[in-house]
């Protein structure tokens, strides 16, 4: 064993020590030693290796199972939200049809009063326009009635001489004597 760390420490045994390139030498090369140490990696690599991707290989299903957990989450969520949209959408199409409704039952309403409104100002304007024909009908005949009662008085005036006057008044006075025995 002396020998084997001598030919390594001393550089006289490699004649290209400091040099690179290839040994051609199989034996200097050592294939038995490389081949058991490949064995040897491989044989009890293998284990860990497998061991490692066996690991990977979990961690990676995993992986791709929360992600489908959370894709079918979000997807359970996505369908919630349009359910929840599509019934918003509703409500707000049936708030715009309500309000339009309404608006349209406020709009006939008014339209109503409105009418009702005109046909009582038009009747109170014939009622009114009646009353002052009437009240100037009437300020007409007192009017008239005056002016014939004055023209008669004066009529009567000019023509009635006292013994007129006198017979007028006798004949009124038997008219009404003849009332009051009838009455009692």
């Amino acid at each position: 064993m002396k020998n084997v760390t001598d030919s390594f420490i001393s550089l006289d045994y490699w004649p290209s020590a400091g040099s690179f390139g290839f040994n051609t030498d199989i034996l200097a090369t050592n294939p038995i030693n490389l081949s058991v140490v490949l064995g040897g990696l491989i044989f009890f690599g293998k284990g860990v290796l497998n061991d490692l991707l066996d690991n990977r290989k979990q961690r990676i299903l995993n992986t791709i199972r929360n992600s489908e957990e959370l894709r079918g989450g979000v997807i359970e969520e996505l369908e919630k939200a349009r359910t929840r949209l599509r019934k918003v959408e509703m409500e707000a199409d049936q708030y715009r049809v309500n309000g339009y409704s309404e608006i349209e039952q406020k709009i006939l309403s008014l339209r109503t009063s409105a009418s009702t409104t005109l046909e009582q100002l038009e009747n109170n304007k014939n009622e009114t326009i009646h009353f002052e024909q009437q009240r100037a009908i009437n300020q007409i005949r007192q009017r008239v009635f005056q002016q014939a009662l004055q023209g008669a008085l004066e009529t009567l005036n000019s023509c009635l001489n006292t013994e007129l006057h006198l017979r007028i008044i006798s004949a009124n006075i038997g008219m009404f004597g003849a009332m009051k025995e009838i009455t009692d």
